[in-house]
């Protein structure tokens, strides 16, 4: 039996991990994720097993991973090599929610291609994955895909603008891969990339003397209030302060409320409404709105604290079942942990204009206690860094790969459903 097939057939279904990397366009919008598979294995470092075994494995047991589930209703790049495009296993996605992402190990064989050709005839869109030369294979396969994607850090930065434009006399779509900074991000755009890939939206961008805005401080002030259980009038009284806060606080319940005869009027009706838990949570996700304006949900970036945010809350309620209070906490650190990169400011500076408790505080900063890992869990997975030392945190947190898994699921799920709604 082939190596990659043996693979295939022998990994355990539950055995592997799921990471979820945005793709966005050029406005800066969610427009599809990444999905990559991670076989979770004792002795090997959990990266891609080679073949993409993990990919077909996970298509295999297709019933387990609804792709609504993980992406909602973005589009799902998916990584595929020649096994598993010749395969079955590719039948199982739908043709209308992936984009296959053809793998550089792929050789164009005339059966590869008329391989791509009849699938591309049944509905499948198809992408050319980690292109750094314009070379004769790449072009065998250009005529069969719609997005080709760059990976920036194996073009040097004086060859990309001569590999663009070969490119986009093409006509195709193109990708800009592992956009780590926003310099590059604008180089990119400078360059008519149509989609970026990369975490350069969630890296802080300090700004020397920047200080946090009379309506940050309102929305931390208020999240204090919460914190030191102030009574009722207090939190109602700075909320009123602030228009756009009691705005947003009315359309968010409002949002939430059944039918037209439920519709609620008054901030202390909301508040009533909303309940303490909820107005925190609410509080940290405003934090994410433009100053002036209505807090946008499918900001990629609120989107990743949102996701951080419920994660942790999932895993500390696995770890420490029962413990509210210790889940409330987890989610505060998930929430803020990209407080760095909202303020352009350290997380230090942030932290000492907000009454935070000891643990929230050690986690946020470095990354200390059960809460400072599970964070860097949840980070290491979102650049989908399964090795030793994630699988290692994993275990002593009590965690198995299907329990992340299945918390990660229910994460999507409670972002997907929080974005519905407010819309």
């Amino acid at each position: 039996m082939h190596t990659e097939a043996r693979a295939v057939s022998t990994m355990p279904s539950d055995e592997f991990f799921l990471a979820r990397q945005p793709i966005l366009g050029r406005d800066q919008i969610l427009v599809a994720y990444e999905l990559l598979f991670r076989a979770a294995g004792e002795h090997d470092d959990a990266r891609l097993t080679d073949g993409a075994a993990a990919t077909a494995a996970v298509i295999s047991h297709a019933s387990q991973l609804g792709l609504r589930q993980v992406v909602g209703n973005k589009l799902a790049f998916v990584n595929v090599d020649e096994v598993v495009l010749m395969s079955d296993y590719v039948r199982f996605l739908p043709p209308h929610k992936v984009i296959l992402e053809i793998l550089e190990t792929v050789k164009p064989t005339e059966p590869l291609l008329a391989r791509v050709a009849e699938l591309k005839a049944l509905g499948f869109k198809f992408a050319l994955d980690d292109v750094i030369h314009h070379t004769d294979e790449v072009g065998k396969l250009l005529d069969l895909v719609d997005v080709v994607k760059i990976d920036l850090q194996g073009v040097a930065p004086e060859a990309l603008a001569h590999l663009v434009a070969s490119l986009h006399r093409t006509g195709k779509k193109l990708l800009a891969e592992k956009v780590e900074t926003q310099q590059e991000f604008r180089l990119c755009l400078e360059l008519g990339f149509d989609y970026f890939q990369g975490y350069y939206f969630a890296r802080p961008l300090i700004l020397s003397g920047r200080k946090i805005t009379p309506s940050e401080m309102v929305i931390l002030h208020l999240l204090e209030l919460i914190n030191s259980d102030a009574d009722v009038a207090a939190i109602e009284s700075a909320v009123k302060r602030d228009p756009l806060i009691s705005l947003n606080l009315l359309r968010l319940v409002n949002s939430r409320a059944a039918g037209p005869d439920g519709r609620i009027e008054s901030v202390a009706e909301a508040l009533a409404q909303l309940g303490r838990k909820q107005l925190r949570r609410w509080l940290q996700i405003l934090l994410y709105a433009t100053p002036g304006s209505k807090v946008e949900l499918d900001s990629p970036l609120l989107q990743l604290a949102t996701t951080r945010g419920k994660l942790l809350e999932l895993m500390s309620l696995q770890v420490r079942p029962g413990d509210v209070t210790g889940a409330e906490r987890a989610f505060t650190v998930g929430i803020m942990s990209l407080a760095d990169a909202l303020f352009s400011m350290p997380m230090a500076d942030i932290l000492d204009n907000v009454e935070l408790a000891d643990e929230v505080r050690g986690a946020l900063l470095a990354r200390a206690g059960d809460l400072g890992a599970m964070l860097d869990v949840v980070e290491r997975l979102e650049k989908a860094d399964t090795g030793r030392q994630f699988t290692g945190a994993l275990r002593r947190l009590g965690l198995t790969p299907k329990q992340m898994r299945e918390i990660e699921l229910a994460a999507f799920d409670w972002v997907r459903e929080l974005v519905r709604d407010a819309a």
